[in-house]
């Protein structure tokens, strides 16, 4: 970032932007319709690539989602626009999202050089973004940034100074609505020099007295008590009694020494005595105490006091020891030193979940990706590799391929529509490039095979050749047992191929139309005994060609044929082999096969999986016994769930109603950003987005104990506070800045599978029900969802204060809270139809309990750097 005697700064040089940039360079942009001399140029303060354009020109880069150069652009630079090889070492590719779109931007430097100094800035910039998304730690650096990017906006004369009109303009796009006379006191009190204008230290003085923290001062007063300052002891209390820390005492003392101060040492206060709306109004609001339930709770939330914290909040129980000479100065946290702590890692509102990877594959969700080829719609969207690397960056373990005959080697598109074609052997490529970059566990390439047999041979080719070892070609040798499939650990940085076994389908075609056949005809006989002793012999038959199929199948796995149990093979006449042999090879542990039901009468091979449109799904599901037969079989078997067709516009079915039926591959869009993506997203992101988590004992438990067990409870949540909220953006992602300031609330939303007939509903409804829906008048593809809203605070999107308790009622099965998901939404009034400003969402179980701040992230996910929500939480059983 930029640096002058005017705009000091202590960061590292790393923070830095040559000036060349900042002022513009030349360099040719590319697109599928043209390419073109462009100068562009770095805002580093604003967090911005801008260049000249009619419709954007403009990559924020926190919004960047890679950056491809050399050979991770070869797809880009050589094939989709025919450059030459030479051109690579020039060439850059920034993948970013906009407005709920990804978008990819094309440059050509016209030297190595150039080239160089731009792909190191834009990687230590983007570096430098990325850091303080995923860590809240950096408070400093944080700060710095944010300073820094509202400084350079609001300094429109570019003097290196800002008078009062130009920091009320700033206060407008933060949406501050500061009576005229405060917000000039506030001026005035960081004009140290008084001169009418605020140099870039007076200009930080006057942001600290403008981002002030009444509620946290509040709370921070009420755990010191009469000792005016937090010691050990009350944090220990603090964070027993009220964040439910499961830390140890020692644990605890290591968190508290981090962030702990001298007495000795001089402490810079939080607050201060200027005056700010914050300080005129009251600290705390009084807010609704009784909760939506028709008794009172058992464990009630603390109701928030007029000092902003819980009225039973444990204090401290000593006023400290005295300092006496010769002895060391106890320790204590200051107020601004518990603040950092509170919005800080140790705090964090959820956590990365421990894995264990060492159970059968069946075990485990597992993060799948539907038509991953397309990048838009089904009907007429665009096939390319990019759905590929996007996907599996974002930790997809399961893929999917529609392989068709091309003119000269496989190609990829869905059928019989408009969709464009890409090469298999690219996407090979692509996968095998990108295969286990964000997680080492198996992938699973999911193949629906249209093409003849000569061209399944030449894709098992590029497959062998393009993935190497990393292809599973034979049962593991580590893994002996064929009853169960293998760990994800076990299978650790491979590659599986699932597609159906024609040879399997033909002989169980063959073998089912028989027994039907049989069936049928005995049906109408007369001799009720007769018809019995046929049907024995049919299935007798059935049994013989089941041992027929078996031997073939280990014969192609290379199973020796003393383990298929004596059966003559050749005594029976060859079928001519309806796919190649060589990809029929290639199916070890990922058999497809077809659903030939799931009750009790029909046994699977544990390598056979079937897949279920989300509407034949939704029939096992509705039915009682048939819900108990789908998560009996999945818990030896995995299943693939898909969107029905019905979908053309690539939208998602809410997973968690297949969660909670045991099934495995639940495959969504992941091209389409929206509530189904959102619970997918938060799901997988329990184990650290490593693609598998592990399914709940209660899906696991063969004998169903714990899936008997319905329990009800409430989701108690104070909103508290919120800070810096983001303002809306135009299409181009520009922030939409009028002289309006927004009007806040928050909704807070439970998404509960749909599995109890009778869901915990009080009748005093304070809150919203939404009951399970289908997609265009089909069966339910949703959970229910509850939810309850705040009021609106009105002008004020900066540091608003609700103080709300919301209490929302859900049921749960089995303990699975993990299935359940609570999502916070920040709305403006009388704009519910429109973008919401912010979300954040996660599983229930992986949310901790008492204060914390949530980080909130636009649709895409994408975590806005300095905003966050400030809210209580517990969990109350109802008995």
């Amino acid at each position: 970032m930029a640096t002058d005697a005017s705009h000091p700064s202590d960061l590292d040089a790393e923070l830095t932007v040559p000036l060349s940039l900042q002022k513009g360079s030349q360099l040719t942009k590319i697109s599928e319709k043209s390419e073109k001399k462009v100068v562009f140029r770095i805002e580093p303060d604003e967090g911005q690539i801008l260049y000249p354009s009619r419709k954007h020109g403009l990559v924020p880069i926190e919004s960047i989602k890679e950056i491809r150069t050399g050979l991770d652009a070869q797809y880009y630079c050589c094939t989709q626009f025919g450059y030459s090889q030479d051109s690579m070492q020039r060439w850059m590719t920034i993948v970013y999202v906009l407005n709920s779109n990804y978008k990819t931007l094309h440059i050509l430097a016209p030297t190595k050089d150039v080239f160089d100094l731009w792909e190191t800035t834009i990687r230590k910039l983007y570096a430098i973004r990325l850091g303080l998304m995923h860590n809240l730690d950096n408070v400093e650096i944080r700060q710095t940034v944010w300073e820094r990017q509202y400084w350079k906006s609001a300094d429109k004369g570019g003097d290196q100074s800002l008078n009062l009109d130009e920091i009320q303009a700033m206060c407008v796009r933060l949406s501050v609505n500061y009576p005229p006379g405060e917000l000039k006191d506030l001026f005035n009190a960081a004009d140290a020099r008084k001169t009418g204008s605020l140099n870039f230290p007076e200009f930080q003085q006057f942001v600290k007295l403008l981002r002030r923290r009444p509620e946290l001062e509040a709370l921070y007063k009420k755990l010191c008590g009469d000792q005016q300052m937090l010691d050990f002891a009350a944090f220990e209390r603090f964070m027993t009694n009220t964040q439910k820390s499961s830390l140890t005492s020692s644990e605890l003392k290591l968190v508290f020494e981090k962030y702990a101060t001298s007495l000795h040492t001089p402490v810079p206060a939080l607050s201060s005595s200027a005056p700010s709306p914050a300080a005129s109004a009251p600290v705390a609001p009084p807010i609704n105490t009784n909760p939506v339930v028709e008794t009172p709770p058992t464990t009630p939330l603390p109701p928030i006091t007029a000092t902003g914290a819980p009225s039973d909040m444990p204090g401290p129980t000593q006023a400290p020891s005295d300092v006496s000479a010769g002895t060391a100065a106890p320790t204590f946290m200051s107020t601004e030193s518990f603040a950092s702590f509170l919005v800080s890692e140790d705090n964090a509102p959820i956590r990365p979940e421990s894995n264990d990877m060492t159970q059968p594959m069946s075990d485990y969700f597992i993060s799948t990706s539907h038509n991953t080829y397309l990048v838009g719609n089904q009907l007429m969207g665009v096939s390319t590799i990019e759905g590929y690397i996007r996907a599996l960056l974002c930790s997809c373990r399961s893929v999917e391929m529609d392989i068709y005959d091309g003119t000269h080697e496989p190609m990829v598109y869905h059928g019989k529509t408009l969709t464009s074609q890409v090469s298999a052997r690219e996407i090979c490529q692509a996968i095998a490039k990108y295969a286990f970059v964000s997680s080492p566990y198996p992938v699973l390439l999911s193949c629906e095979i249209h093409c003849g047999l000569a061209q399944q041979d030449a894709l098992v080719e590029m497959m062998t050749k393009t993935f190497g070892t990393a292809l599973v070609k034979a049962p593991l040798e580590a893994h002996p047992k064929k009853t169960v499939l293998p760990s994800p650990e076990l299978l650790k940085g491979r590659i599986l191929i699932k597609t159906k076994n024609l040879y399997v389908a033909a002989e169980l075609d063959k073998a089912q139309k028989t027994a039907a056949t049989a069936l049928k005809a005995e049906s109408s006989s007369e001799s009720s005994s007769e018809s019995e002793s046929e049907v024995a012999v049919v299935m007798e038959e059935l049994g013989e060609l089941k041992s027929e199929l078996k031997s073939k199948w280990n014969k192609m796995r290379g199973i020796p044929s003393s383990t298929t149990g004596g059966v003559d093979s050749k005594a029976k006449p060859k079928i001519k082999p309806p796919m190649s042999m060589a990809l029929a090879s290639l199916l070890v542990y990922t058999v497809g096969v077809k659903c030939r039901g799931i009750d009790k009468t029909k046994q699977y091979a544990p390598e056979q999986i079937f897949s279920l449109s989300e509407s034949k799904a939704n029939k096992f599901i509705q039915e009682g016994v048939g819900m108990e037969d789908l998560i009996r079989h999945t818990q030896t078997h995995v299943v693939r769930i898909y969107p029905k067709g019905t979908r053309v516009n690539s939208t998602n079915y809410e997973p968690l109603q297949y969660w909670a039926a045991g099934c495995q591959l639940v495959a969504l869009n992941v091209q389409t950003m929206d509530l189904g993506y959102r619970i997918n997203q938060a799901m997988f992101m329990r184990s650290g987005r490593q693609g598998y988590v592990l399914k709940p004992l209660a899906l696991r438990d063969p004998h169903f104990q714990e899936l008997r067990k319905h329990t009800k409870h409430f989701l108690d949540v104070t909103i508290i506070s919120a800070q810096q909220l983001p303002r809306p953006r135009d299409s181009s992602g520009k922030e939409i800045v009028d002289k309006s300031i927004i009007d806040p609330y928050i909704e807070v939303a439970l998404h509960i599978p749909d599995w109890s007939n009778s869901p915990f509903l009080p009748a005093n409804k304070n809150y919203d029900h939404d009951p399970p829906s289908g997609a265009h008048g089909g069966s339910a593809t949703s959970g229910r969802t509850i939810s309850f809203s705040t009021r609106a605070v009105k002008n004020n999107g900066f540091n608003p204060m609700w103080q709300e308790e919301l209490c929302l009622p859900f049921d749960c099965i089995g303990g699975m809270k993990e299935l359940i998901f609570a999502e916070f939404t920040v709305r403006q009034e009388n704009k519910a139809d429109h973008e919401p400003l912010a979300r954040f969402i996660a599983p229930l179980s992986s949310l901790h309990h008492g204060f914390r701040h949530l980080s909130l992230h636009d649709s895409q996910l994408c975590q806005h750097l300095f905003s966050t929500l400030f809210v209580y939480i517990t969990i109350r059983d109802v008995a």
